[in-house]
C-alpha cells in the first residue's frame, strides 16, 4: 500500500503516529527583533556559538565536537550559557510545524532540538516533560521528569507521573523549567552509553512506545549522533517503524532507514502541512517563484 502526504496527516493529527522533530522543524523560525534565523542544525549552532565565525574543518563536522572544544577551554558552563542565551533570552517567531502540533496536541512527541517551542505548544495544557541528562552523579537514570499542570512544572519520580497526559521527550534537554542539556561529545558519551544500557528511558515510556510508528520531521541521517539516539528511542517499534520525510535523501540514508525499518517519503514537512490543509502556514515558508518538492 502506497503512502501518501495526507494519510501521514491524518494519521499524525488521530494520534496514530508519533511525531519525531529534527533541526528542520524550526525552519523559517527567525528572531523577533533582528530577524535572525534561529540556529537549531549542527553547522549554525556551531557559528552561532563562535560568534558567527566557522570554526575549523575538522569542529566543523558536529556540533558535539565543537561543544567539547568549547568546553575544554572554557568549561561546560560556556556551552550552557550560550543555549540558555539562544534558546531562552531570545524571542522567536513560531515554528509552523509547531504550530500545527499545537493545534492536533499528539499523546506523545520527541524532540531532540534544545529550544522551547514545543513545550510553548503545550503550555496551556497539563503535559509530563522528559529532558535527557549526562554526567551526573548520585543516579544510574539519564533523565529527568516535570509534570506540568497548566502553570508551573515540577519534577516528579517516575512511579508518580500521569499516564493519561501528554508526553513531550526532549532527549537534548532545554532550557526550561531549568537548563539541562546534551551537548559536548563528552555528554553524548555518557547519554548514549546509559541509553543503550536502558537507563536514558523512564519504564513508562518503554511500555508506551512499544508498537509506536513514527514521521520524523526534519531530520537527516547523515551522522551517527543523531542515528543512534534515534535507534535506541524506537527501539520496539511496530512494523513498519515509520516513515521520514527527507526530500532528497542519501544512499547512506536510504541503508540506515532501512535497516530500522524506516520507510522514506521524498518529501519535506511544508508539503505535509499543505497535505493537511495548512496552506497559509505553508505559504509563508516558501517565495512565490519557489517549488515545494524534490
Amino acid at each position: 500500500m502506497t503512502v501518501t502526504l495526507e494519510s501521514l496527516a491524518g494519521q499524525l493529527a488521530r494520534g496514530e503516529l508519533v511525531p519525531y522533530l529534527g533541526p528542520g522543524a524550526l525552519s523559517g523560525v527567525t528572531d523577533v527583533a533582528n530577524g535572525e534565523a534561529m540556529p537549531a542544525d549542527s553547522d549554525s549552532l556551531i557559528i552561532a556559538m563562535n560568534n558567527g565565525k566557522p570554526m575549523s574543518p575538522r569542529l566543523m563536522w558536529e556540533f558535539p565536537r565543537a561543544a567539547m572544544d568549547v568546553e575544554l577551554k572554557r568549561g561546560r558552563s560556556a556551552v550552557h550559557r550560550f543555549l540558555n542565551a539562544t534558546y531562552a533570552q531570545r524571542t522567536w517567531t513560531r515554528s509552523p510545524l509547531q504550530d500545527w502540533i499545537k493545534g492536533i496536541r499528539p499523546p506523545y512527541v520527541i524532540d531532540i532540538n534544545r529550544d522551547l517551542q514545543l513545550q510553548d505548544s503545550y503550555a496551556d495544557q497539563p503535559h509530563t516533560l522528559i529532558r535527557g541528562i549526562a554526567r551526573v552523579g548520585g543516579t544510574d537514570y539519564r533523565f529527568r521528569i516535570h509534570a506540568y499542570d497548566g502553570e508551573t512544572y515540577r519534577e516528579v519520580a517516575q512511579e508518580d507521573v500521569d499516564p493519561s497526559l501528554p508526553i513531550l521527550f526532549k532527549p537534548m534537554g532545554s532550557p526550561k523549567p531549568d537548563e539541562t542539556y546534551i551537548a559536548s561529545d563528552a555528554d553524548f558519551v555518557d547519554y548514549l552509553t546509559e541509553l543503550m544500557g536502558g537507563f536514558g528511558i523512564p519504564a513508562f515510556v518503554k511500555t508506551h512506545r512499544q508498537g509506536k510508528q513514527y514521521l520524523f520531521l526534519g531530520l537527516r541521517f547523515l551522522r551517527d549522533t543523531e542515528r543512534m539516539v534515534m535507534s535506541d528511542i524506537i527501539y520496539a517499534a511496530g512494523e513498519p517503524a515509520g516513515w521520514a520525510l527527507i526530500p532528497e535523501p542519501t544512499e547512506k540514508e536510504r541503508r540506515f532507514l532501512a535497516t530500522k525499518g524506516v520507510e522514506i517519503v521524498e518529501a519535506d514537512w511544508p508539503e505535509l502541512l499543505a497535505a493537511a490543509g495548512q496552506a497559509d502556514a505553508v505559504a509563508e515558508l516558501i517565495p512565490e517563484t519557489g517549488e515545494v518538492g524534490c
